[in-house]
């Protein structure tokens, strides 16, 4: 039977930001006093909790650090009604006033996935204006494509992952397993590892990523406002320490955290036996990374 994940622990803090047009959930943890680290979940249109518990690990005993997330305007705690639609553009702002609100001290950002690739956007954008702070120090992780051409890529590796004949095996040892009415939350859980297997090097190993959802109509919004975009170019003109990890089994192409590395003039370190979720397949070897990266 699947096992149900723990509740994860409660925030140190939390509230919700009044310097955004909408009110944006945010949650710290750790160590209060300690170097503030933002970091960023994917998506786009999902929430924070999914990055919990392990990326909770950056701060310990040798690291103290407050670990500040807050969920992206639509997703999680901070979804809206409002029907325009949500852009990249609607992101980078959230974030910049997130960053005025919340963190006063240098800004040090950690992007995983999407959030890496907002991350990559708000530094392009700050660069250019300068009313926006600058960031200090950036850690990517398993950034999002950097290209509409690198996207196209995941996507197709990913359905494909999505189509094998593993993934399509387990699938059918749910439909006739009889949990669906024995035990529907199980259900529900297995269901969702399934759905996300692709991501991972060893399929199995979703069962320890904290379920989360995304809001369609967010995601596609956001990537559509993207267009046919390409930031490589953009890239070169950031000046700040940079630190690009990527899972060597991530459907997303290896090459566009390569592009990225190479623009930011950034480290670029591989993940071996790691897909998309470093944090959960490698994460004892993701903090041997960061951590001194992070100071």
């Amino acid at each position: 039977m699947p096992a149900i994940p723990a509740p994860l622990p409660s925030p140190r803090e939390s509230g919700f930001t009044v310097a955004t047009d909408v009110p944006l959930y945010w949650a710290a943890y750790g160590s209060p006093g300690g170097k503030r680290v933002l970091l960023l979940h994917g998506g786009p249109g999902a929430s924070h909790d999914y990055l919990l518990p392990q990326l909770m690990r950056l701060n310990d005993d040798a690291h103290p650090r407050d670990l500040l997330f807050y969920d992206q305007r639509g997703g999680g705690r901070s979804r809206t009604e409002a029907r325009e639609p949500i852009t990249w553009r609607t992101q980078v702002g959230d974030m910049a006033r997130v960053v005025q609100e919340l963190v006063a001290g240098p800004l040090v950002v950690v992007g995983y996935s999407w959030g890496g690739l907002l991350a990559l956007l708000y530094a392009v954008s700050a660069q250019r204006d300068p009313s926006m702070r600058q960031i200090d120090r950036l850690v990517l992780l398993d950034p999002a494509p950097v290209t509409r051409a690198f996207r196209a890529r995941f996507e197709a590796e990913f359905n494909r992952r999505q189509r094998s004949e593993f993934v399509e095996r387990l699938r059918a040892q749910l439909a006739a397993s009889g949990l669906r009415e024995s035990d529907p939350e199980a259900y529900r859980h297995r269901a969702f590892e399934l759905s996300v297997a692709g991501y991972f090097a060893d399929p199995e190993a979703a069962r320890d990523l904290t379920p989360f959802r995304v809001v369609g109509r967010v995601q596609e919004s956001i990537w559509t406002s993207l267009g046919d975009y390409d930031l490589t170019e953009s890239l070169t003109a950031l000046r700040m320490p940079a630190l690009v990890v990527h899972g060597r089994e991530d459907p997303i192409p290896l090459e566009s955290s390569t592009a990225v590395a190479r623009a930011l003039g950034a480290g670029l370190h591989v993940l071996e036996h790691c897909g998309h979720v470093p944090y959960v397949e490698q994460l004892d070897a993701l903090l041997r990374v960061v951590n001194p990266f992070l100071l």
